[in-house]
């Protein structure tokens, strides 16, 4: 039997061009009534098929991967994931967040860089002191409400395209999953403190009165529980609320 597409992916207004490809890629699937372990064509049929470049035939793939809708198998290529069958780990960005809400994403660059690691981001991201690090800050919008302020670390090494990316408009979670080789994050360890604005952050994020900051710190690894990726998100406490699910 095909698996059913979750409704979220159907709902999806203002998708980026990988989870356009992604909904039509699945429904293809579903009209050829494909079943669990049936191949998916190559990634270069499908780079044909749909008129774009592989590496967004790839960030599609990541992104039903996921949703635990197809999986990758060693020799056989993309293969259809059975519908009983558990989900991949996966760590969602904000973008990933937004979607599923159906709320539209505003990004501005603040700054964009390589430069070496010190010492402490070494360590976290089990790198050399000193080795290329990429370096993200970014304010986040969502339906053009500045929400938090993002700056992210990423070794370099394992995502060399980094630096030719365009990140106010391009996601670095699908950026890291269309990779060569996919870096597709896996699992997180995340912190979330409460603490008062600086005078940068209030004029950053637009804060007047007495309004509370959510920092979350999250450390994520990738699918070979590599660290991948060092995030500080601090949150205007007015527009931010953390939930989460606690289990034995």
């Amino acid at each position: 039997m095909p698996v059913e597409l979750p409704r979220s992916l159907l709902s999806e207004d203002a998708l980026p061009l990988y989870g356009r490809i992604a909904r039509r890629l699945w429904a293809d699937v579903e009209a050829d009534r494909a079943g669990a372990g049936d191949r998916l064509p190559p990634e270069r049929a499908l780079a044909e098929r749909y008129a774009v470049s592989r590496v967004t035939v790839r960030a599609a793939l990541a992104d039903l991967q996921a949703r635990g809708l197809v999986e990758p198998v060693q020799g056989r290529g993309w293969t259809v994931r059975g519908a009983g069958a558990p989900a991949t780990p996966n760590v969602l960005g904000f973008a990933d967040y937004a979607q599923r809400l159906g709320l539209q994403v505003g990004t501005r660059v603040l700054q964009v860089r390589t430069r070496p690691a010190g010492h402490d981001e070494a360590e976290r991201l089990r790198m050399l002191p000193g080795a290329d690090l990429f370096e993200l800050r970014r304010l986040r919008y969502l339906d053009a409400q500045v929400v938090a302020l993002e700056h992210n670390r990423v070794p370099l090494a394992l995502c060399p395209g980094l630096t030719a990316v365009d990140f106010g408009t391009a996601s670095l979670y699908a950026t890291l999953r269309a990779a060569d080789p996919p870096q597709l994050p896996g699992t997180a360890e995340y912190s979330v403190e409460a603490r008062t604005p600086d005078e940068e952050e209030r004029r950053l994020l637009e804060i007047t009165g007495d309004v509370p900051l959510l920092v979350a710190t999250q450390l994520t690894a990738n699918q070979h529980d590599r660290p991948l990726e060092l995030t500080v998100q601090a949150y205007r406490g007015d527009r931010y609320r953390f939930q989460g699910r606690i289990t034995s």
